[in-house]
């Protein structure tokens, strides 16, 4: 029998604002997925290649290297172009949405999130995979 932790899936977040990656390592893990946070696009990926996550949520502005940028990056990488990422922004614009899909983002979820939002995102964009249920 396999322990929840070995079967659980990894979503990466990437977000400038502590108050972010906090609200959703906590519904994340809640859930029972592994949570790798980063605070920029060079942090995460520095992190990438070591934690291989299943899916990466990407804050668009960020100071050095912005959301699109991380995206573009990620997706164009051999390893990671069908990973899929989702840009969080509190901007809910068509343009933003637009130049999201244009760097390869998978979806766009307007912060703040809700735990629901988030979790269905993960779940829609995971190919349905539930995480290990806790006993929480």
């Amino acid at each position: 029998m396999t322990t929840p932790q070995a079967t659980a899936l990894k979503i990466m977040v990437i977000d400038d604002s502590s108050t972010i990656r906090r609200s959703a390592e906590i519904f994340l893990t809640q859930a029972g997925y592994q949570v790798v946070l980063a605070e920029d696009g060079f942090d995460a990926l520095a992190k990438i290649n070591d934690h291989h996550p299943a899916l990466i949520f990407c804050d668009i502005l960020m100071p050095r290297l912005d959301g699109y940028q991380t995206c573009a990056l990620i997706k164009k990488s051999a390893k990671f172009h069908t990973t899929p990422v989702l840009m969080l922004s509190s901007k809910d614009g068509l343009f933003d949405r637009a130049r999201g899909a244009m760097v390869g983002s998978a979806a766009y979820l307007t912060k703040p999130f809700t735990k629901d939002s988030l979790l269905t995102a993960v779940r829609e964009h995971t190919g349905g995979a539930a995480p290990v249920p806790s006993n929480t």
